[in-house]
């Protein structure tokens, strides 16, 4: 019990910190940084396949690469910030991402940038879980904290269409090397702020790194990325990828195994047996299923089909971007307090799909401000009621021994979550084409209408996995309103189980 009132007056101490919405601004620019290079080389990617001479079925590693190494060493980089302290391993994280960075820029062979963005992916996996999990104990009054994680859901959400804008821009204007050059100057500015104006508590020295669970549940994760990367290129069917994926899911079920018997678990059961946080967990995952194919098409669409410019293709993602934004600090930060989470997911993953539907409409003449400008509005509307009420309620209650473990898992849940939507939907969607064409092949034009029919049949599935995130977040997520329910500040009465 002593424990518990040392963590409330902790806690309660650093509610009224007067820089505390200053570290949230280094916070922010951190996480914007991590999230938007998943997508900051995509229109980039034609110069640097023509640059650095790649092959059309090598060029996907410079995506592929970063995200298995994010998404599959994520819970390793939370224990590490519950060992080593948040800050620390925060600062470490920068250091190391805008190094990766610049590494990549300086690529004289496709191999030197895959493994550039290969270690990026390394130490975003530190750096992410550090900031969530710094985020949560600097904020815990409940009015303060929906305001705080209303500004980091919104970068979290919008990160990968600012990812695609700025991509444009510095493609078009200056070099592809730009869009990881540019993280430098954006890292040394967060680590100046880190070290004047974030504060932690000391690692938690009793936290013991567990070796097996780093190997089974990251090679699980890894394996699943990695298959569904082949599917793209190699096709379902394919031996490998049949093995990749039946060798992640037996890691997987072997991590479960063994986190209920190791004495330090990477990933404590107990996190999981939350109702609330389980089911946000899942409506993350499937929601950004979605969303990363939404841009994966829409990138081609808009690029190929209508023959729009790298600047112009961001900057038609803007409104998507403004409407997240909007949604998460304007709506969901603002009746967080008052309403439960249910109320703010259910909604917003309907709106997402009415996007989504409307662009299953898409023909290779459609207009931008007639057909495809509302959806992407509808769209990022029911992200930002969806990001940041997934992200408040996932990590309240958390132990704080727990908090950057817990702040991992939500991030793996969105990052295996795009990798997953990316390989999974870009496989129908050229599955599609392909017998579209081979049906009429003798129409004039049958070529861009197959391509655009494959994205609209993609986009349907997108749909229907919103849909079941809909359901997901109305079944599972059952807490109250923050306000009505226990503080956040009470996370260590969390039951240990």
């Amino acid at each position: 019990m002593s424990i518990g009132r040392t963590g409330e007056s902790r806690a309660a101490a650093e509610s009224t910190d007067p820089h505390r919405w200053w570290g949230l601004v280094v916070i922010a620019l951190a996480q914007l940084m991590v999230v938007l290079d998943a997508t900051i080389v995509n229109i980039a990617l034609p110069s640097a396949q023509r640059a650095l001479h790649m092959s059309d079925g090598n060029r996907q590693w410079v995506i592929t690469a970063y995200t298995l190494a994010f998404g599959g060493l994520l819970l390793l980089g939370g224990r590490i910030a519950d060992l080593v302290g948040r800050k620390r391993t925060f600062v470490i994280g920068l250091v190391g991402f805008a190094l990766a960075s610049a590494l990549g820029g300086a690529a004289t062979g496709s191999g030197m940038l895959y493994g550039a963005r290969a270690l990026q992916g390394v130490f975003a996996a530190v750096l992410a879980p550090s900031a969530l999990s710094l985020l949560t104990t600097m904020f815990t009054d409940p009015r303060e904290r929906g305001k705080a994680f209303g500004v980091y859901s919104a970068l979290a959400g919008s990160g990968s269409a600012i990812g695609l804008i700025v991509g444009g821009v510095l493609t078009e204007y200056l070099t592809w090397r730009w869009c990881l050059y540019v993280n430098v100057p954006i890292a040394a500015l967060a680590v100046f702020g880190a070290c004047t104006l974030l504060h932690d508590r000391p690692g938690h020295r009793d936290v013991r790194l567990d070796a097996p669970g780093v190997l089974l549940g990251c090679g699980g994760l890894v394996a699943i990325v990695y298959g569904f990367g082949e599917a793209q290129p190699r096709g379902w069917s394919d031996p490998l990828v049949l093995a990749l994926l039946a060798a992640g899911v037996l890691l997987l079920v072997a991590f479960v195994w063994w986190q209920a018997r190791a004495p330090s678990p990477l990933l404590p059961l107990r996190i999981l047996r939350s109702r609330d946080r389980a089911g946000c967990l899942l409506t993350m995952t499937f929601a950004v299923i979605g969303m990363f194919g939404l841009f994966l098409f829409m990138t081609y669409y808009l690029q190929v089909v209508l023959g729009y410019s790298p600047v112009r293709t961001g900057l038609a993602f803007l409104p998507m971007t403004a409407a997240i934004v909007a949604g998460s600090t304007q709506i969901s930060a603002r009746l967080l307090p008052h309403v439960p989470p249910r109320r703010l997911l259910v909604p917003g993953m309907l709106l997402a799909t009415g996007g989504l539907l409307l662009l299953t409409r898409l023909t290779p003449h459609s207009s931008y401000a007639g057909e495809i400008l509302p959806s992407l509005v509808l769209l990022g509307l029911g992200l930002g009621l969806t990001f940041m009420p997934v992200f408040a309620t996932a990590t309240a209650g958390v132990a704080p021994r727990d908090a950057g473990v817990t702040s991992a898992t939500v991030n793996t849940a969105q990052q295996v979550g795009g990798s997953i939507g990316t390989a999974l939907l870009n496989t129908i969607a050229t599955t599609s084409a392909a017998a579209y064409v081979a049906a009429r092949p003798h129409r004039p034009g049958a070529v861009p209408d197959g391509v655009v029919h494959g994205y609209t049949v993609a986009i349907a599935w997108a749909a229907v996995i919103m849909i079941v995130a809909a359901l997901t977040a109305g079944l599972m997520v059952t807490a109250p309103a923050p306000k009505h329910g226990a503080p956040a500040g009470s996370a260590v009465r969390e039951p240990v189980g």
